[in-house]
């Protein structure tokens, strides 16, 4: 579909001659590029979409929302386009998740929010910055610091299970176990208490991810927790 609608953009312009302004030429330009690297991501991105969904049809839905919104994203300002669109993608099947979740009256609330969007309203951004807060502490108050790591870099950003126990010093066993554990534990909603100032850092760098696609920020952040909270259990 994407491929089709370039072809037609192209066949119009070959069509009307002179006529096309540079400013149309420029356009499909930047969209080529932007479907070279979108193509190039997709099988990656279908198989996120397959993998959290379980539904050809609702992952194919995905992919093609994703396509959207990375055409109409300012991409001078994404770092990793492959980074950028896994997040997405992940994005868009978590918020499908948690539609069905709401349907059947057992949980309500995307927790990863939208990208942001340097040409949103006010308002709308504040939306988004109160949707990434209730996020964020919903995943502080549920889970461990190495739960949390593995599953945002395994789920959001489809990390290999062997690059995550690199970054947290972990077994790529005990990240899987991890991983699942996770699961099991948003599913439950356990409560624990959430430090205001860790939940404000996480906010802000995660945030920061979600603009650029650049995740060494987050990476570090994710890792420091975890280590912390290892050298107090040692201790302990």
């Amino acid at each position: 579909m994407i491929m089709n609608l370039l072809e037609a953009r192209r066949h119009d312009a070959a069509q009307t001659g002179p006529t096309v302004s540079a400013a149309e030429e420029r356009l499909v330009s930047r969209l080529d590029a932007a479907t070279a690297v979108f193509v190039t991501t997709a099988p990656r991105l279908s198989a996120i979409g397959l993998r959290m969904l379980g539904d050809v049809g609702e992952a194919e839905d995905v992919v093609q929302e994703t396509w959207l919104r990375w055409a109409r994203a300012d991409r001078s300002m994404v770092i990793s386009p492959p980074a950028f669109l896994a997040m997405t993608t992940t994005r868009l099947a978590i918020n499908v998740t948690q539609s069905a979740r709401r349907r059947r009256e057992t949980c309500a609330g995307p927790w990863l929010p939208e990208t942001a969007d340097r040409g949103v309203s006010p308002e709308t951004a504040a939306e988004r910055h109160e949707a990434v807060e209730a996020a964020v502490r919903l995943l502080l108050e549920n889970l461990t610091p190495a739960e949390r790591a593995a599953y945002l870099l395994r789920k959001a950003f489809d990390y290999p299970y062997r690059r995550i126990s690199e970054i947290l010093h972990l077994g790529a066993d005990h990240t899987r176990q991890l991983v699942r554990r996770a699961h099991e534990h948003i599913a439950t909603g356990r409560r624990q208490p959430v430090n205001a100032a860790a939940h404000r850092r996480m906010v802000r760098t995660f945030l920061a991810a979600a603009q650029t696609g650049d995740l060494a920020e987050l990476e570090a952040l994710l890792a420091a927790d975890v280590s912390a909270r290892s050298t107090t259990a040692t201790r302990g």
